[in-house]
């Protein structure tokens, strides 16, 4: 079973320090650390995707923001290939649930 970390977003770098990324922060690969998609408010299925109600709307999840709710998520990684195989398969099961329909038509 994975561990739930404090990692980058892009490639999985475990963030060492106790306190949260400054804006200005990057990791190894030269992502951005101070981002929506490492925080953990952030929830693709909610409006502008933050559950912080009192948060400004960001439209860039990936680029380093002002937001002063910010609060770096313990999480465990999932590659973008894993997550990408993981819907595929979801929709692929939804479609034999639905007796080989496409639910997008």
């Amino acid at each position: 079973m994975s561990v739930a970390t404090r990692h980058c977003w892009k490639c999985g770098a475990e963030y060492p320090e106790r306190r949260s990324p400054g804006r200005s922060e990057t990791c190894l690969c030269g992502a951005d650390l101070k981002v929506c998609l490492n925080c953990a408010h952030y929830d693709r299925t909610v409006a502008y995707q933050c559950r912080e109600r009192r948060a400004e709307p960001v439209m860039d999840k990936d680029v380093a923001n002002y937001c002063e709710w910010f609060e770096l998520a313990r999480r465990v990684y999932m590659a973008p290939a894993e997550a990408q195989f993981r819907a595929d398969r979801a929709r692929d099961q939804l479609k034999r649930l639905l007796g080989g329909t496409d639910p997008g038509s």
